[in-house]
């Protein structure tokens, strides 16, 4: 059983939709600060395709708890398109995944509903630095499913940026193990604006690293590797490149292979 549930900023319910298999909770009003979309499933974990707010679409994901998806206002909105989150009228859904879903050959590193603080919808991206903690540098724009690079700052531009910090880490959490062979990662190219990376490591959950050889490039760096079973794993140990420019960023990581 699936529930949705809007709840308002002082702990109200404002709407609720619950099914078997599939719920949709049709959203009639606009939101206000504070307000709080919960979405959950009467079994311990789940796989699911997710739609926290339509213009996003949806994602495959795996859920392992009640998920307490915060609206944002104000800075924390701009990552997204402006057309988000507002309105009087927004759909919100969650559908059991059938096993072809599951199984099927994708990119798993893909979540259109991440949010800061989020530990139970996977995946999910965190990193020990994001510039300024600002939302358009969140490292949760990084598996947004948004590649465009040519720019940064607000939508569709949002990336994960490092703060100047040479020992930045992200880290991308799956939640259960999966079997991986491919890294697919496009760095933000808004030259002469940005840096770029001549060279970062991953480091995965089975112990297993590997160097990532980069160049400077609007286009996507592709990386692929004999498969291996992973719970997470770790982008770091960047290293820019010789330019004036203190700023190389990612846009996005894709990481492609299917569930066990």
């Amino acid at each position: 059983m699936f529930t949705i549930q809007w709840i308002g900023p002082d702990g109200s319910l404002k709407a609720q939709d619950q099914g078997e298999d599939e719920a949709r909770l049709v959203v009639n009003g606009e939101y206000e600060e504070g307000d709080t979309l919960t979405v959950e499933s009467t079994e311990d974990a789940v796989y699911a395709w997710l739609q926290m707010e339509d213009t996003f679409g949806r994602s495959l994901v795996y859920l392992k708890g009640r998920y307490e998806y915060r609206i944002p206002f104000g800075e924390k909105r701009i990552c997204y398109s402006p057309r988000a989150f507002t309105g009087e009228k927004h759909l919100v859904t969650v559908r059991r995944a059938q096993e072809t879903d599951v199984h099927a050959y994708r990119n798993l590193a893909l979540n259109v509903n991440d949010q800061h603080g989020n530990t139970v919808c996977f995946p999910r991206a965190h990193a020990n630095v994001e510039t300024r903690g600002e939302s358009v540098f969140a490292a949760m724009n990084a598996i947004d499913g948004v590649t465009e690079n040519r720019s940064h700052g607000a939508w569709p531009y949002a990336s994960w940026g490092i703060n100047r910090q040479d020992d930045a880490e992200l880290t991308l959490e799956f939640g259960r193990p999966v079997e991986v062979d491919q890294v697919v990662l496009y760095t933000r190219a808004d030259f002469p604006h940005d840096n770029w990376w001549v060279d970062g490591k991953l480091t995965f959950s089975d112990g297993s690293s590997m160097q990532l050889p980069m160049e400077k490039s609007v286009l996507p760096h592709v990386f692929t590797f004999e498969k291996k079973t992973i719970e997470w794993l770790k982008l770091g140990e960047l290293i820019k490149a010789d330019d004036p420019s203190p700023f190389p960023a990612l846009t996005q990581i894709e990481v492609y292979g299917t569930d066990l």
